[in-house]
């Protein structure tokens, strides 16, 4: 028979506990605790609280400052839990000083320092600056889309929502009609209090509708369209991901490329062509701010991604003397690299058309032009006939069109239109060329500027820069989504774990290993 050793649980054993012993060196709290306390300015926190005199003690805003970004460097974002930790957590004992504050006090001190919370940034960009942990040969931006605490459900233009409230307002017409009918049969009076509650849910929905659009208006769209707004947080944003669309906010940043040190940060629910010359701006008030550059941008190069190019922001840098390279949107099928990308795209248009069940829509390249360019082939073998010319964006263009005859009673129809029930025949435009040389515009010289070797090579540094950043933030630290609503609480929290990143560098690159 097998042998054990004795246990009991009734047992009881004290451990005395030393909380300044708790904090090793060569930790991430030990780092933390040290520059809270010896190196940050944070007189700009003591300002909030004007209660010497009168009123209560506060918990003072370093302790909370180092708990919350300890927790934050755990993903840990809840407040509750927050606390929690404060009450079970050796580390956070020590941290707190086992002050033990309340959720809501955390939740109060995070969401209510912002301009303090800036100021920290700054503070902590001072030091990394001071180390040599920040190159400024180049910075990349871009942004990180995150679910917020809004829903999709309470999305919509003023017309999507009326339209929703008058479809909940039928629905509660309807069964209060069959109320009375089942009034009448005496039915099982539990479904009749259920319906009941759903109902009265329905009644608050409605309320709610009816609230916003009194106070509030569509957003305007950078193309003239309404924009969707969010009852619940407006400030958010219908954001298309890899994973579909959330409702959230982009969290931007501007990375510097030595030590991948955050210089900058935002959080947003406006487009990324919307945010650039904010991000400039802020990136060089921010160096302003601590003392180190008139003009960071003067001997710093700016990298971005197609979702930050437009005209206005190519003129924007090039007016402003920054030496940028902003990606188009067609910077990808100029790269010899990516010449066969069309064949995977064809595969991935195949499985969305088999998944969802719908025929594959055929592309200008499925049509054929003549060699004297006076008519093309459909893909149904039918004749398509010239019909003038255009110019788009500079490139030359000959637009071609079927016949009544061959595309109504054509059996690919479906293939072919978009919507075959409204378009009677198909049109395509084949591009022949440039048009007459004229002045070039900002975005032909940035396309030729990032389309040479030096600039390939530039533009290749950019990924390696910035999206490791968001790899650490989203997987290493934890936010997968942003907890509080409002734009300057999300920027708030955003900021917050950029600190954490940025201390992070410190404790790991910092003093000895800053030069190498």
């Amino acid at each position: 028979m097998a042998k054990y050793k004795d246990y009991d649980y009734s047992q009881s054993k004290l451990i005395p506990i030393s909380f300044d012993k708790q904090i090793l060196p060569e930790t991430f709290e030990h780092t933390l605790n040290y520059l809270i306390d010896k190196d940050l300015d944070l007189s700009a926190f003591d300002l909030c609280y004007k209660n010497d005199e009168t009123g209560a003690p506060a918990y003072d805003p370093r302790i909370l400052l180092k708990i919350v970004l300890y927790a934050y460097s755990k993903g840990i974002t809840s407040s509750r839990k927050i606390a929690d930790c404060c009450n079970e957590n050796v580390i956070f004992m020590a941290l707190s000083a086992d002050t033990r504050p309340h959720f809501t006090t955390i939740a109060d001190f995070i969401s209510s320092h912002d301009q303090q919370t800036m100021k920290l940034f700054l503070e902590v960009l001072l030091i990394c600056d001071q180390m040599g942990l920040i190159g400024k040969e180049m910075f990349a931006v871009d942004g990180c889309k995150l679910p917020s605490n809004a829903s999709k459900e309470w999305s919509g233009t003023k017309k999507d929502l009326a339209h929703k409230k008058e479809k909940m307002e039928k629905a509660i017409k309807a069964m209060i009609a069959q109320h009375k009918e089942r009034d009448k049969a005496e039915t099982d009076q539990a479904v009749i209090e259920k319906e009941e509650q759903y109902i009265s849910t329905l009644k608050a929905k409605i309320k709610k509708i009816k609230d916003f659009l009194k106070d509030n208006d569509d957003k305007p769209g950078s193309k003239g369209k309404p924009r969707k707004s969010n009852i619940t947080d407006n400030e958010s944003a219908n954001m298309k991901t890899s994973h579909g669309v959330v409702q959230g906010y982009n969290g931007v940043a501007m990375v510097d490329s030595k030590h991948q040190v955050i210089v900058h940060a935002d959080a947003t629910g406006d487009s990324e062509s919307a945010i650039l010359k904010p991000m400039v701006e802020g990136t060089r008030e921010n160096f302003q701010a601590i003392g180190k550059e008139e003009d960071v941008f003067k001997k710093t190069k700016l990298t971005t991604d197609a979702g930050f190019h437009s005209e206005k922001n190519v003129q924007m840098v090039t007016e402003e003397g920054i030496d940028a390279y902003i990606a188009d949107n067609k910077f990808r099928h100029r790269d010899p690299r990516y010449a066969t990308a069309d064949r995977h795209k064809e595969r991935f248009n195949k499985e969305i058309a088999k998944k969802f069940d719908r025929p594959i829509t055929f592309q200008p390249r499925d049509f054929t032009v003549s060699p004297d360019k006076s008519f093309a082939i459909c893909p149904a073998g039918k004749r398509m006939y010239k019909c003038g010319t255009a110019n788009h964006h500079g490139l030359h263009a000959i637009k071609y069109h079927g016949t009544k005859r061959d595309c109504i009673p054509c059996t690919m129809r479906t293939q072919c239109l978009k919507n075959p029930e409204v378009t009677e025949t198909r049109q395509f435009s084949h591009f022949t060329g440039r048009t007459i040389q004229q002045e070039k515009t900002f975005t032909q010289k940035m396309r030729e500027k990032i389309d040479s070797v030096a600039g390939k090579l530039i533009y290749g540094r950019r990924m390696a820069t910035v999206e490791p950043v968001f790899a650490d933030i989203r997987s290493s630290l934890g936010l997968d989504r942003f907890s509080l609503r409002g734009k300057k609480k999300v920027s708030t929290q955003w900021r917050l774990y950029c600190v954490v990143h940025n201390l992070l560098k410190v404790h790991r690159y910092g003093f000895g290993f800053a030069e190498s």
